[in-house]
């Protein structure tokens, strides 16, 4: 039998992964794919690398190293590569939100794109941005995402993910 105090840590732990697994992937690639197109052939990116489904860059791990431009890639490879970079982004979002798993499902999906877009390192500059999602000011948050370089390359994409934050005020 357990004492109080393990099944306290109990609870936690459970409610704690259920949180971890409430967000909607299907939802986040929906909108990934919005975001960021998908190609079921390998291409190069708009710096010149090489990328293929859900702007998945080609490391030397990837089978589709070395293939050349126009090599397809089937939609079951493109679904495994990106649920394993979900993965990924998720825990470099947490980098930066430890408190991740504790937002509003909407908010972390905004933020897993933006860390998809630009990486955490790059989020983490956004100090303003973070203490207003910290605080749950969300029109703060929304504001702060547009003053920034990264609002005026990627310019549509920011327009979407601040009208997702704002609307959680």
């Amino acid at each position: 039998m357990m004492n109080d105090k393990d099944a306290e840590a109990f609870w936690k732990q459970i409610d704690r992964l259920q949180k971890e697994t409430t967000m909607d992937i299907n939802k986040l690639r929906e909108q990934l794919i919005i975001d960021e197109g998908v190609k079921y052939e390998v291409y190069n990116d708009h710096l010149g690398y090489p990328t293929f489904g859900i702007g998945h860059l080609i490391t030397q791990a990837d089978e589709e190293y070395g293939k050349p431009v126009g090599t397809t890639v089937t939609q079951e490879r493109v679904n495994a590569v990106f649920d394993k970079d979900v993965g990924i982004y998720i825990s470099e979002a947490k980098k930066v939100f430890p408190n991740l798993n504790e937002l509003p499902e909407e908010a972390q999906q905004v933020i897993i794109n933006m860390t998809f877009n630009m990486g955490a390192p790059r989020l983490s500059k956004f100090k303003k941005f973070i203490a207003g999602v910290n605080a749950g000011d969300w029109n703060t948050a929304a504001v702060e995402m547009m003053d920034s370089r990264w609002a005026k390359q990627v310019g549509n994409r920011a327009v979407r993910l601040r009208d997702r934050i704002q609307a959680l005020a």
